[in-house]
């Protein structure tokens, strides 16, 4: 089988929304051993959709259409789908049933006579029913091709997908397909690869992929068998080979089931944080509160994160957490000594288990001590211990302060893991 994925929705080509959907549609097709050929993107225009069809068909047996199933004038998929294979339309009873109930429930004592339209279905296609939303999905089958459409919002796209389409397209692939990422961090992209070239240039199955993200690397390890069992087995296998020589910069392995938000390192020192019963308390200069605010996307880090002090100042260094004015005077706030004194000053304060603090130049200019641009101290505080890093960044002002975030965090997560 070989997919096209087409995004129906002039919304999405002038950028009004974002289309996560065909990031979630690949990512779910490659787990089936199913590959996907082209994503295409098409406005609310019937010639140029039957023309995205005929060419979709001319390289693929399947097409998978989200969008464009609404009760409006310009929803017009289905209608373009029945055309290009030359069906006529029925009034699906069952359809519309569930239809009048969502609208019911949901408050509206006034049901418009467009809404009939989203029960209208092409004869002998399948219907698939949509539990969180009115139009429900469709399946034409003619010969080897198929079009299956979907509605575009994305929590109505990937319920139906989950629950009728995958199983309908489980039984075109006889193979299973796993994938697990490793995520690094501390190290670039092409260090890493260079590292495991050998394993790269060698791959059969598994399989190897890169992807560079701010602040980190991943690597998704994809197996394909005929259990998922023995698909594990491979990718165990090869995550052991990968861990005896980089295993230094690994901080996560997971299943490409995790959501981003759980997998990101501010995620993972906040579970850290929360499964341990740890306390934390922040000091930011350099870097204004984000550390802070990357901490507290994490529902329940209440119980975890005390308080979060952003000191730009020198005054505030000195007022807020007790830093000596002798110490900024001598060395600077961008320095070794003052960084130490913030995050001292800063855990004294509700008696954190853990601290941090951070200190440094973002530029666009040094300051007047001459230090280089992209400076910065990391101080962080364990129950008693104080470790000062120093670091050199490049790039952006704003780069350079996601990247001290992201490197005060791996820290904190370092020494965590150091003593548990």
């Amino acid at each position: 089988m070989r997919v096209e994925l087409v995004s129906v929705g002039t919304e999405i080509l002038l950028g009004d929304i974002v289309n996560t959907n065909t990031a979630y549609l690949s990512k779910e097709l490659a787990t089936l051993g199913i590959d996907v050929y082209r994503q295409t993107t098409v406005g609310d225009n019937r010639d140029r959709l039957l023309q995205t069809l005929s060419t979709a068909f001319c390289e693929n047996d399947t097409v998978i259409i989200t969008g464009g199933l609404g009760p409006t004038d310009d929803d017009i998929t289905k209608e373009c789908a029945a055309e290009y294979f030359n069906r006529d339309f029925y009034f699906h009873e069952y359809s519309w049933a569930k239809i009048l109930e969502r609208l019911t429930r949901s408050g509206r004592n006034l049901i418009t006579d467009n809404n009939k339209k989203q029960a209208m279905i092409p004869n002998d296609a399948i219907v698939l029913e949509n539990f969180c939303g009115t139009a429900p999905g469709i399946i034409i089958e003619e010969g080897n091709k198929r079009i299956i459409l979907m509605p575009g919002p994305p929590r109505e796209m990937k319920d139906m997908f989950k629950k009728s389409v995958r199983p309908y397209l489980e039984r075109f692939s006889s193979k299973k397909f796993i994938s697990k990422y490793i995520r690094f961090y501390g190290i670039g992209e092409s260090l890493l690869e260079t590292k495991i070239k050998h394993l790269m240039d060698n791959q059969t199955n598994p399989t190897l992929a890169l992807y560079a993200k701010t602040g980190e690397v991943l690597l998704r390890v994809t197996a394909s068998d005929d259990t998922v069992e023995l698909c594990d087995k491979l990718i165990n296998d090869k995550i052991l080979e990968i861990e005896k020589i980089v295993g230094e910069y690994i901080y996560l392995i997971g299943d490409d089931n995790i959501s981003e938000t759980q997998t990101e390192l501010h995620n993972v020192v906040a579970n850290l944080l929360i499964e341990n019963k740890l306390t934390i308390s922040v000091a930011e200069s350099l870097t204004g509160g984000q550390l802070s605010s990357m901490l507290v996307e994490k529902g329940g880090i209440s119980v975890s994160l005390l308080e979060g002090i952003v000191c730009y100042s020198n005054k505030s260094k000195i007022h807020a957490l007790g830093v000596r004015e002798e110490t900024l005077n001598q060395f600077g706030a961008v320095s070794e000594q003052t960084a130490k004194e913030m995050v001292i000053g800063v855990s004294r304060r509700l008696n954190s288990d853990v601290a941090v603090a951070t200190t440094g130049i973002a530029g666009p200019k040094s300051d007047d001590t001459n230090k280089p641009v992209g400076l910065v101290y990391i101080a962080v505080y364990y129950k008693g211990e104080v470790k000062v890093f120093e670091k050199i960044f490049t790039g952006s002002r704003e780069l350079i302060r996601t990247r001290s975030s992201i490197e005060a965090l791996n820290e904190v997560r370092k020494i965590i893991l150091e003593h548990i």
